[in-house]
């Protein structure tokens, strides 16, 4: 970029460069910085307004290899491991490009997998939201059923973004989408236990079940559904596993529950 200053070195004027130019994202950059001929230089910046926040196709093939060298970094050594200075020499960008598209390495990891995760987490709250609010008289019926059509739905999304799911369940130590099965298994037990006192309303006697317990099947419900989506089995088998799965799972939890 180029810089013009004042003797009174207060606002800096700001012309972006071909490299600014890249980044395709609208932000504002503070720096306040003494600096060695002692003025201490303020610069805010827009970047590609006049381009209306569009990327160009150069742009958007930049991103690209940014986006397939980091994928084959995260990958093979995972994200703590992984190494910016590699992603950008094999993108064949340089450093300065890559902070116009993000701020860090965890930025351009959410980049990733950031939509497959949020996709997953809405939709299986949104079924659990779905079945607590129906009618407690129909509650038993449905148990089971929203939660395979839930599943079968994720199913089908896991298969088609199964680099994305690699990526979390494999290589995302470090991150916050490492805690991905985690979070499932606290809306699954969060559910469970509201599910109780629906049964309990309804006059059902439920007994006492350790949460240990629930946790351990929790984990392994949503545990065995991923197993599929990672040894990559044919996606029609592994809907005929996943009915299975259910299967077993809805009888276990009701017989636990003396159902």
């Amino acid at each position: 970029m180029v810089l013009s200053v004042s003797n009174e070195a207060a606002f800096v004027t700001v012309q972006p460069c071909a490299e600014l130019l890249c980044n395709y994202k609208l932000f504002q950059l503070l720096v306040d910085k003494s600096v060695s001929w002692g003025y201490t230089i303020t610069v805010i910046y827009n970047t590609v307004i006049s381009k209306g926040g569009k990327m160009s196709e150069s742009e958007k093939s930049t991103l690209d290899l940014l986006h397939r060298a980091a994928k084959v970094e995260f990958m093979e050594k995972g994200f703590q491991t992984a190494s910016l200075r590699n992603i950008v020499k094999t993108a064949g960008v340089t450093t300065g490009a890559f902070y116009g598209y993000y701020d860090s390495k965890e930025e351009l990891f959410s980049a990733l997998v950031g939509k497959a995760y949020e996709y997953v987490m809405s939709r299986y709250r949104q079924a659990h939201e779905y079945f607590e609010n129906l009618p407690a008289e129909k509650q038993p019926e449905q148990m089971g059923k929203l939660s395979a059509k839930c599943m079968n739905e994720l199913l089908a999304y896991s298969y088609e973004h199964a680099d994305e799911f690699y990526l979390i369940l494999k290589c995302s130590e470090g991150t916050k989408y490492a805690g991905m099965i985690d979070d499932m298994v606290e809306l699954e037990v969060e559910s469970t236990h509201k599910y109780y006192k629906v049964l309990e309303q309804l006059g059902a006697y439920v007994p006492k079940i350790d949460e240990r317990l629930e946790h351990i099947m929790a984990t392994g419900m949503i545990g065995a559904f991923f197993e599929m989506v990672l040894h990559k089995m044919p996606f029609e088998d592994a809907k005929v596993f996943l009915q299975q799965l259910n299967d077993f799972y809805t009888a276990g939890w009701m017989k636990i529950m003396g159902q």
